[in-house]
C-alpha cells in the first residue's frame, strides 16, 4: 500500500497543512485505515476506498491520528490535485460521510488548483456554558474576544467553534490545556475550534486546535473555512469572498481563498497542493 504525502493551501512543501491519500484503500477495515493514519501523523489521512476513474466519483474517508473525521477540507484539496495529476483536470465528486463534495481542478499558471463545495452551512450561537468551559481550557477570557463576531457553532460537513480574538497577539499566544479542551470538544461534538482575528472584512487569520483528531494545531483547516463562510453568512456580515490565512505562527504559512455560495450557503474554499519532499 502506497502513502503519499502532500501538503495543501501552498504551493510550497514546506507550507500548508499535510495530509496523507491512498488512492487504493479498498478492501482496508477501519481499523486499519486509524492505524495508517496513526503512523502517518498528519492532521489527516484520505483513503479512497471506492472509485470510478470513468466518471471520477470517489468514495473517501478520513482519518486522523486517533479518530475518523466525517469531513476534511485540506486533504479533499490534496487528494483531488493528486487526482487530477494522474487522471487529469476537471471536476470530482468525492462521497464522505459528510455528504457528497463537489471539487473542480484546473491550473493557474504553472500549479494546479482544486475548489472544494461544501454540503450546505448553518451556524448558531454557543451555548454559555459551553463558551465558559472552552475558554477556561484555552486559557481565555472573555474580554479578550472581539465582540463584533458573537460565539457560535458553525457547521460546513462538521462542526467547529467559532471565537474571534480581539488582537492578532492573542491570537499568536495560543497555549491551551489539550486534555481539558478536548474533552470540552468531545462532549460538544466540535471538530475543531476556529480561532481568528479580523485583518480586514476580505482578509482574517485563524488558528485551529485540533486535540479531538491527536493532534495540537492544524496548519490549514479547510472544513474549518467552509463552515466560517457559513457563519459570516449568518451574521449577514455581507461579504461574499474572503481569504484566510493560517499556519503562520506555526511555521507552515497557508491561504485558503473562500467563497459564500448562495442561495444555500455552501461554501467554496479553494487552494493548490503540493507533493511533499520526504527524506
Amino acid at each position: 500500500m502506497e502513502v503519499l504525502r502532500y501538503t495543501a493551501f501552498t504551493h510550497d512543501p514546506a507550507g500548508g497543512n499535510p495530509a496523507g491519500i491512498v488512492l487504493d484503500a479498498a478492501g482496508l477495515t477501519a481499523e486499519e485505515m486509524l492505524a495508517v493514519a496513526a503512523e502517518v501523523g498528519y492532521s489527516e489521512t484520505a483513503f479512497l476506498t471506492e472509485r470510478d476513474d470513468e466518471n471520477r466519483v470517489f468514495r473517501v474517508r478520513y482519518f486522523a491520528p486517533s479518530a475518523e473525521v466525517d469531513f476534511c477540507g485540506h486533504a479533499t484539496i490534496a487528494t483531488a490535485v493528486a487526482l487530477a495529476e494522474r487522471l487529469g483536470t476537471g471536476p470530482l465528486a468525492f462521497r464522505t460521510n459528510a455528504g457528497e463534495i463537489a471539487v473542480q481542478t484546473g491550473v493557474e499558471g504553472e500549479s494546479l488548483l482544486a475548489t472544494l463545495t461544501s454540503v450546505p452551512t448553518r451556524s448558531a450561537p454557543v451555548a454559555e456554558d459551553a463558551l465558559d468551559e472552552a475558554l477556561a481550557a484555552l486559557r481565555w477570557s472573555r474580554d479578550e474576544l472581539d465582540k463584533a463576531f458573537p460565539p457560535h457553532v458553525s457547521f460546513g460537513g462538521v462542526s467547529h467553534l467559532m471565537l474571534a480574538a480581539a488582537s492578532r497577539e492573542r491570537l499568536a499566544d495560543l497555549h491551551y490545556d489539550f486534555e481539558a479542551l478536548r474533552s470540552v470538544m468531545t462532549r460538544h461534538g466540535w471538530t475543531t475550534v476556529n480561532l481568528f482575528w479580523r485583518e480586514s472584512d476580505r482578509r482574517y487569520h485563524a488558528r485551529d486546535p485540533f486535540p479531538v483528531g491527536g493532534v495540537v494545531e492544524d496548519p490549514a483547516t479547510g472544513a474549518a473555512a467552509a463552515a466560517f463562510g457559513g457563519y459570516l453568512r449568518a451574521l449577514e456580515d455581507g461579504v461574499k469572498e474572503f481569504t484566510v490565512i493560517q499556519g503562520v505562527d506555526m511555521g507552515r504559512p497557508s491561504e485558503l481563498k473562500v467563497s459564500i455560495a448562495e442561495p444555500d450557503g455552501r461554501t467554496r474554499v479553494s487552494g493548490g497542493a503540493v507533493a511533499m519532499e520526504i527524506p
